[in-house]
């Protein structure tokens, strides 16, 4: 409900502010008393466009401000704010909007800054502003259905039928995006496979590949690998000047001086090491020599397995470690893969249950709505008979489809006679502006808590009726 409207420089007007009362309320006025201009700017606080002209002469911007209750039965409003972190306090709400001169703007609700469609989009849960043949939300069936539900008390059901709907439609995306990749599945599947068992097939070893190059190039170079140690095992020993005569041969020397000169004691010690260092690596080279024996087909197995590990570490990855991990990653993809199916088979039957689930309630909306249709009918016929239409029918008309869509298998639409007669028609295919406010004016007041049509209170208006009086609705429009 709009409580409180206020407007500073806006058009004509400096600084104004209006009051209005809960129920059925009135502005009337003669010809230029500024009627026109609260309407325009009912329009921008409701995300209109605005042209910087309205802003009142010698202002450099015009705002207007409002002040909302939002009522507990408007949760698609209420969620709507809730989903934005924006707070009712005491239930009401302050929305604000500025335009400036250079056509920028800005647009609050409470304290949070929003975008004009964010306007636009939430004013429209709570108002419907109409002018001549401006009825835009009354000749769209989806608020025919809207009004129903609300009329009949079931806009929570529907609100959770919806939730499940949309709960079933993403259950049956992910089923058929399943059997769209049924076939792709099966190639991943079968690849895994060949990879792991490839991979296991090598019984890899860590560090594997290094070891085998090297002793496949010992393996290559057999014959100058044995020349160069059995020439170095020579030297140290069986050659007539070998580094093992030479060192003993120096060893007595120094040996020798050192019983002369003390000072001399350090430098045999070393060479004494030294000689003995040079024993120990002859006897190790000769037994290595000793020891070198040439494979062919220890060359050809080790070549082999190298040229396998190669093929491997470059599909599957740069070293043994990596080739390992890869496996592992496989095997676990393929356990998923595996079990895609059984749980294709828990989406199916949760699909299933879902359906037949809402069904259900589809049909007990159905029922719901064919009841409250009946009594809506009749409730706004005889409003509109207040409202100056005596002859007038009004019907919610519900068709009943096949299958459920996103709101339940039902398709509501108004239908209004306006004369004896004539047989009933869509609000769309009416001619009369003034009949369809009238049909907007009774469906308003048969959804709110009140009859705001009891009483209207005016000012002098150009029809004789003169002071502020209080009249029955069906009376002033006599006279009007």
């Amino acid at each position: 409900m709009l409580e409180e409207l206020s407007l500073q420089n806006y058009a004509l007007i400096d600084g104004f502010s209006l009051w209005f009362n809960q129920g059925f309320n009135i502005l009337t006025g003669e010809t230029g008393a500024g009627k026109s201009i609260i309407v325009g700017a009912l329009g921008f606080l409701m995300g209109a466009k605005t042209d910087p002209q309205v802003i009142r002469t010698g202002a450099g911007e015009a705002s207007v401000s409002a002040v909302i209750a939002v009522g507990r039965k408007n949760q698609d409003a209420r969620d709507w704010l809730h989903a934005r972190g924006i707070n009712l306090e005491d239930h009401r709400l302050i929305v604000r909007r500025v335009i400036k001169r250079s056509g920028r703007g800005a647009i609050y609700m409470q304290n949070a800054p929003v975008t004009r469609a964010d306007l636009g989009e939430f004013m429209g849960f709570l108002f419907d502003l109409h002018g001549q043949h401006s009825h835009e939300s009354l000749l769209k069936k989806e608020i025919h259905r809207k009004y129903l539900d609300n009329f009949a008390g079931i806009e929570e059901d529907v609100r959770s039928f919806n939730r499940l709907f949309r709960e079933l439609a993403d259950k049956k995306k992910r089923i058929e995006d399943a059997r769209a990749l049924d076939q792709d599945r099966a190639a991943r599947l079968e690849f895994l496979r060949y990879a792991v068992e490839e991979i296991a097939g090598f019984a890899l070893k860590s560090g594997e590949t290094e070891a085998l190059e090297q002793e496949a190039r010992k393996l290559r170079n057999f014959q100058k690998l044995a020349a160069q140690v059995g020439a170095g095992a020579a030297a140290f020993f069986e050659q007539e000047v070998s580094v093992l005569s030479l060192a003993r041969k120096a060893a007595s020397l120094l040996e020798t001086a050192a019983a002369i000169d003390p000072n001399m004691a350090p430098l045999f010690k070393r060479l004494e090491s030294l000689y003995y260092e040079a024993e120990d690596i002859s006897g190790e080279l000769r037994v290595y020599h000793g020891k070198l024996a040439y494979d062919p087909r220890r060359l050809e197995a080790v070549e082999e397995r190298l040229a396998g590990l190669y093929r491997l570490k470059k599909k599957y990855g740069a070293d043994e470690d990596a080739v390992e991990s890869y496996k592992n990653r496989a095997e676990k993809e393929i356990d998923a893969i595996a079990g895609a199916e059984e749980n294709q088979e828990a989406l199916r039957a949760e699909t299933a249950s879902l359906e037949a689930e809402l069904c259900r309630r589809s049909r007990g909306i159905s029922a719901k709505r064919a009841g409250a249709a009946a009594v809506l009918g009749e409730q706004v016929s005889g409003i509109l008979c207040r409202l100056g239409m005596a002859q007038a029918c009004f019907t919610a008309q519900i068709t009943e489809k096949e299958t459920f869509g996103p709101w339940g298998s039902d398709e509501v639409e108004f239908l209004i006679s306006a004369n004896s007669g004539e047989p009933l028609k869509p609000l769309a295919r009416i001619a009369s502006g003034g009949e369809l406010s009238r049909v907007m004016l009774a469906i308003k007041t048969v959804l709110s808590s009140e009859d705001t049509l009891e009483t209207l209170v005016f000012d002098e208006i150009d029809t004789g009726i003169g002071g502020e009086v209080a009249l029955p609705i069906g009376e002033y429009l006599a006279k009007i």
